[in-house]
Formats: C-alpha cells, structure tokens, sequence
C-alpha cells in the first residue's frame, strides 16, 4: 500500500507548482506552496495540539517516534524513489538518508524518557530544583540538498520532547523533505495538529521566523540565507539554531598512503555531486605529495559516471537546477581566468556537471587572461569541485585552513594521528575528523558549525535537549518565606 496521496499535496493556500526530475526535466507530481496565511493558520493549531501533546506520557510519545523509524524502512521503496528522482541523488545516497531517518527517530525516541532536570542546593530551607519543558512551537526549514535527514533531524526530537512542529522544506524538495514526513507521522499516529508541512519561498520562512507562537527556529542553508533568519529571530527575541554553508579543509600530510587516500579525497568533494554543506572545499597538500595527489585525485574523477541516477548506475546526478549549474560554471569558469588549471571535468551536459579537480588553486593565483584571485577556491561553490593547493610547513597548513571565514568540518589524513589532533587544535571547527573525509553524520553525534558555518547550535543526541527544551528553575517551601518587609 502507498504510503504518499497526492491529494494532500493541494490544499495550500499559495501558488501551484511542480515537483520536477532535475534529471530529465519531467514534471513527477503538482502541489501547491504555502502563503504566509498559511503560517499563521498553522502556527495557531500547533500551539493547541502542543499543550496536550507535551502532557502526555513519555511512553506514548516515544512509541510515535519508534513507529516512524519502522515506517521509514517499510516504506523505504517509495520514499527513497522520491530522494533519487525529486532531488537528484544515487541509489546509495538515497539509501543513507532513509537509514539515518529511521535512526534519527530512534534516537529522538528514547530522548523522550531522558532525565528532566537536577535537584540543586540552596542555601535556603526549599526544595530547589530545574526541570526541562518544551519549548512550545518549533519551526523547522531546510534545504534540498539532503532533504530528509535535514528535515528530521529536527522535526523528530522536537516531536518527542513535546514540541508541535511547523516544517518549511525547500519547495524543490517538497515531497522527499516535506510531505513524506507529514505521512510518516500521521501513519505512524502522530496527533493532529502537531506536524504542519509548508513548503515556500522566502515569504513563508519570514512568517514563520516572526509569529509569535513559534519560539524555536531550526534553519539549515546557506549562510547568506542564515543571516536573515538569524536576525529577524533576534528582533523577535527567539533562539535561532543556525547550520550554515562551509568551506571545509582536507589536509594530506607528507606522511599520508594516497593509495588509500583518494577514495576519502573524491568522496569528500564528489559527493552528491558536492552539494553538501560539508563538502571539502580546499584540498590542502603537503608539496612533496602535491604533483601526485593532483594526478591520482584527476584520475580518479575522469573515472566517474555522471548520469540519471532512476535510470542508471552512477557515481554522480544531476545538480538541483540551472540556477546552481550556472553558479558552479561561473566559478569555475572565473577561476581559470585566474589561472588555476583544470586538471579533470569543468564540464557539463545539461545538470550533469563532471566531477573538477582544479589544481594550483592559490587565491592569489595569476596567469594569461588573470582576473584576480581563485574564487572556487576562496567560496563555498557546492557543486562537485575540488581544488588543491599545496603547503610546504604546518605552520602554512595551519594558516591556510584558517584563511576561510567558514568553520564547519576538518579532514586530516596522515599516519600520525596524535600528531592530528595536535595540528587540529590550531584549527577551530565543529566537526573534526582523522584518516576521514569531511561529510560525515551520525544521530548520536553533535552537529554544527562555528563562525560563518553557524551560531556553534547543535543538533544529535543529547545536543537535542539544549536544542528544543526551556529550563525552568523550580523551588518549593514547606510554609511562605519572611522577607525583612
């Protein structure tokens, strides 16, 4: 049986639009976007529902959230059709999301029964405690790059703390990041009320950030988009959680097995055709590996398939539409005429941009033709793209992944792993990881990002309570206190 109706799909109230298969352009299903009426319309029945939802017994919330998670893997033919057709990715891919949504619920469900608070002393005969309640409304927006492991990684803890949820998804993902939540829940007998699926343009994020009722905001994009989230939240005196773009290093020490390297090199850059906000934006090289490192990871990129991912097996899909192909091909475009060669792809038949490996990627790069410095280099292109420069000391590692105003994720390959970790401390990132490449996750780890990459906010585990909880602090006397008048 189906587990996704169309018909649910239309009774918003803004513009009807298509969900459509950036790889062939085919119109999949129609649906209609939300109006900023419909914010309110929606944030109005979660603050209701909230109340007796965040009354109910621990047991029951957290048996919602276990049901989801089997629902994801039951479903899993259906749903992960959707991700590889609506959104572009490999079977694989789709197959990691639907794994790590199962997960995601699993995990938020046993949040539900943990610990509430601590009992504090006082210097005052009272019973003195703080007790953890939710936080009401929780608005949720995210992206289209992953689109539901961006989506439930919020929308589950929140849920199981006691939250009621209003979810804007990217409308190019409106179906794999929005309306597939909707249906899980709702299967898996989640209470009217307390989900709401609204996918929208700006204007729907902007209600959503300003009504009242909402008291949490969840968003995860791009740090442009960030800043405006971040600073309408504050004008309305609401926590912002804030998980923005990167430009992450991976560092290749002189000690590293490139051998085994390149695999986590491509990876790291490659995939879902780089749309990742942890994606290695800056292949850092120790010289004497650098001529190497550039050959292997060129061959290595020459050898994958970019193509259909429904229709074919392949490494790589399409990019989301023409508006990202256009930034890819302009940066890269601008930072040949830098100088910076091209040592693999940098070409593209329709959505399908070949994985680029763009080699002597020095901001300061001149050459023929030079415009200035190398900007797939210096910005976050999120496109399949990796560029490499090469270091000759620590010290000059140390300060090129320093350069970027980003402060996501850190890969560092070498033999030596407390010599890592010692380098890595000069490094300040959210996400670290040794002999690895930078996209990783997992919903037991927390997440997040510093400087331009986020407001350092964290989601996964125990992150979660901090995340989409208030603490009260409680005191209790046995007779009313006396005070000097």
């Amino acid at each position: 049986m189906a587990l996704l109706d169309p018909k649910d799909w239309i009774s918003l109230h803004g513009d009807p639009a298509e969900a459509v298969e950036p790889a062939t352009g085919e119109v999949l299903a129609t649906l209609t976007l939300a109006a900023p009426t419909d914010v309110t319309d929606a944030a109005a029945t979660a603050a209701a529902a909230q109340r007796d939802w965040a009354r109910r017994p621990y047991p029951e919330r957290a048996a919602v959230l276990r049901r989801a998670g089997d629902l994801f893997q039951q479903h899993a033919a259906e749903i992960g059709e959707w991700i590889v057709r609506e959104a572009g990715s490999v079977r694989g891919k789709a197959e990691f999301e639907l794994r790590t949504a199962a997960e995601e619920c699993y995990e938020a469900a046993a949040l539900a029964h943990r610990p509430l608070g601590q009992v504090l002393p006082s210097g005052a005969p009272r019973l003195s405690y703080t007790t953890r309640v939710p936080a009401g409304v929780v608005g949720v927006i995210a992206p289209f790059n992953v689109p539901l492991i961006l989506a439930v990684r919020s929308v589950a803890p929140a849920l199981a703390l006691g939250n009621a949820v209003v979810l804007k998804p990217d409308p190019r993902t409106a179906v794999c990041g929005g309306h597939v939540l909707a249906a899980v829940f709702a299967e898996a007998g989640l209470p009217a009320g307390l989900l709401h699926v609204l996918p929208g343009g700006a204007d729907v994020g902007r209600a959503l950030v300003a009504d009242p009722r909402v008291r949490v905001i969840s968003f995860t994009g791009s740090t442009a988009a960030g800043r405006s989230v971040g600073a309408l939240a504050a004008q309305h005196l609401k926590r912002a959680h804030l998980e923005l773009g990167g430009n992450s290093a991976f560092l290749v020490l002189e000690d590293a097995d490139l051998n085994a390297a390149m695999s986590t090199a491509a990876w790291a850059s490659f995939f879902h055709q780089g749309q990742v906000c942890m994606t290695a934006g800056r292949h850092l090289v120790h010289a004497s590996r650098y001529e190497e490192y550039v050959a292997r990871l060129a061959a290595k990129a020459d050898a994958l398939t970019v193509g259909d991912p429904f229709r074919a097996q392949v490494h790589l899909g399409p990019v989301i539409d023409r508006g990202q192909l256009g930034k890819i091909v302009a940066l890269v475009r601008e930072s040949a005429a830098a100088g910076v060669r091209i040592a693999a792809g940098g070409t593209h038949h329709e959505l399908f941009y070949r994985p680029t490996v763009l080699a002597d990627a020095d901001p300061d790069a001149t050459g023929p033709g030079s415009v200035g410095a190398s900007p797939a280099y210096c910005e976050e292109v999120f496109g399949p793209v990796a560029p490499v420069r090469a270091f000759r000391t620590l010290d000059e590692a140390v300060a090129l992944a320093n350069e970027s105003s980003y402060g996501l994720a850190l890969g560092v390959v070498t033999r030596d792993a407390a010599r890592a970790l010692e380098l890595a401390d000069r490094i300040p990132t959210g996400l670290l990881h040794i002999n690895d490449q930078t996209v990783n996750d997992e919903p037991v780890a927390a997440f997040g990002g510093l400087a331009d990459s986020g407001t350092g906010s964290r989601f996964g585990g125990e992150a979660n309570l901090d995340a989409f909880t208030e603490t009260r602090w409680t005191t209790v006397r046995a007779t009313p206190a006396a005070y000097p008048f």
